[in-house]
């Protein structure tokens, strides 16, 4: 019987699959590495794009910002030009007011009183005079109040019974001072619905015409 000695053999054998092992994780190392740096390297370069893309946004909203602080800075500039534009015009405006105001002051006053005195300041009026009973200060309010494209606001400040210096029976009569206010042309056209036309007698008198006397108590 002839005995063949296999350990040699096995021993070459278990050399092999050892080596063999040895090669496999080195090549699973190296595969492992180069995954790692490849999906290392495809990160990064998506990053650095989104990093551009970043960039692109802020410089985008950087000159959004700056466009707007100058839309701002125009708009105020057109607010401001629009407010000088409107203190032109209500100057303009204003100058006629005098003759409006005598107008409305002498269509709107009942018979029965008598004005003496009025001062304007601004578009504040304040007015002095007599009647010959409160009911006909009573009536030049509601005219004022209800009638007057003109006039607005009025505001009897004080009322009181006295005695004419002049009068020889000693009558007495009503003291009173108002104020109101006059208003301006736009705001008196602002007044005015659509279609609107201004009520009868309520046309202001034009600059340099002849304004009827108020009757005296």
């Amino acid at each position: 019987m002839i005995r063949i000695n296999l350990l040699p053999h096995r021993e070459e054998k278990r050399k092999q699959k050892k080596s063999a092992f040895v090669a496999l994780m080195a090549l699973s190392a190296v595969l492992g590495v180069l995954v790692v740096l490849a999906v290392g390297g495809y990160n990064e370069r998506r990053i650095s794009i989104q990093e551009e893309r970043n960039g692109v946004l802020k410089a985008a909203i950087v000159e959004l910002d700056k466009k707007i602080v100058e839309i701002a800075a125009l708009k105020q500039e057109i607010e401001a030009l629009k407010a000088r534009q409107q203190a032109v015009e209500d100057l303009q405006g204003d100058r006629n007011q005098p003759v409006y105001l005598l107008d409305e002051l002498v269509r709107q006053t009942p018979q029965g009183v008598y004005l003496k005195s009025f001062k304007q300041d601004g578009q504040r009026v304040t007015v002095g005079g007599f009647a010959q009973s409160q009911e006909r200060v009573a009536e030049l309010l509601r005219n004022i109040a209800g009638n007057s494209p003109w006039l607005e606001r009025p505001d009897l400040t004080e009322v009181r019974a006295v005695q004419l210096a002049q009068s020889k029976t000693g009558k007495k009569v009503v003291e009173f001072s108002l104020n109101l206010y006059i208003k301006r042309q736009r705001e008196k056209d602002e007044a005015l619905k659509p279609g609107q036309k201004p009520a009868a007698g309520a046309t202001a008198a034009a600059p340099g015409s002849p304004v009827p006397a108020t009757a005296a108590p």
